[in-house]
């Protein structure tokens, strides 16, 4: 039986019970209440593996030159990583957050997508209006910033899930780290942000496949511990929609609920009151 069909043979009376995408880290509960309270978003694909994804691969090859494993002279190409994957495609997981109603998702994906092409721009275009001897303070205040908001990022994960909360917590440090470096505070500042990046990628591939494993199985596979509801160990607890009555996910008869009636083919499961 298709997806479809199921979907046609779980109503009962036009009364459906919409059970949120609880596999997406960046997801708190404001942004899965809003999910439940719109049926149409189960329509949406899961965004946050893309973004993750594409933040992972262009940290990953720029964390290398910084930890000295490639060449400075090998930065040219992370630049078309940079624009398409790190920029465009992390952006775009950011305009989709939006539509799923997740404001912390939306924020850091189309933040992060922005800071790629930032710096895809910066080298390409305008580091050679900078004089020489100002380099290291344009690019460490420029880190400087990055870091700050990643820290008040790193504010609002703790209310996500606990490996997305040690990104941002790895990911402020290489910052931090990475910036002082430029500021020629210690020699091997840039080489640690650079290995404190490579283990930022190593943790943003884990989500990623996480979510997408999640999505291919039809079930959680990697542990990922929510945050804002310390209950659910795979799922989302119950919650107050706002203008609607409490919407109770019944986590442990979701549980036992067999794969087939799990709608993979979408960013919910749908099935009937």
């Amino acid at each position: 039986m298709s997806v479809q069909e199921q979907d046609r043979a779980l109503r009962v009376d036009h009364v459906l019970e919409v059970i949120p995408d609880t596999n997406d880290p960046t997801a708190g509960q404001v942004a899965i209440s809003r999910e439940l309270a719109s049926e149409q978003v189960r329509m949406i694909a899961d965004p946050a593996p893309l973004g993750l994804g594409a933040f992972a691969l262009t940290t990953f090859l720029l964390s290398l030159v910084n930890a000295g494993v490639m060449p400075v002279e090998t930065e040219p190409v992370v630049l078309g990583v940079a624009l398409a994957y790190g920029g465009i495609a992390q952006v775009l997981a950011g305009m989709w957050e939006f539509r799923k109603g997740n404001v912390f998702g939306a924020t850091v994906f189309t933040s992060y997508g922005a800071f790629w092409l930032s710096f895809w721009a910066h080298l390409t275009f305008f580091a050679e209006k900078i004089p020489a001897e100002q380099h290291g303070t344009a690019a460490g205040w420029f880190l400087i910033s990055w870091a700050i908001f990643t820290t008040l990022m790193l504010v609002a994960a703790l209310r996500t899930t606990a490996i997305l909360a040690l990104l941002f917590a790895i990911v402020a440090v290489a910052l931090f780290s990475l910036a002082f470096g430029a500021f020629g505070a210690g020699p091997g500042l840039t080489q640690l942000g650079g290995i404190l990046g490579i283990v930022a990628a190593g943790v943003a591939w884990y989500l990623c496949l996480a979510g997408v494993v999640a999505s291919t199985f039809g079930r959680p596979i990697l542990p990922n511990h929510s945050c804002s509801d310390p209950s659910a160990a795979g799922g989302a607890g119950s919650y107050v929609l706002p203008g609607s009555e409490q919407v109770s996910n019944q986590g442990s008869d979701r549980a036992g609920r067999t794969g087939d009636e799990e709608c993979r083919g979408h960013g919910t499961a749908v099935r009937g009151l």
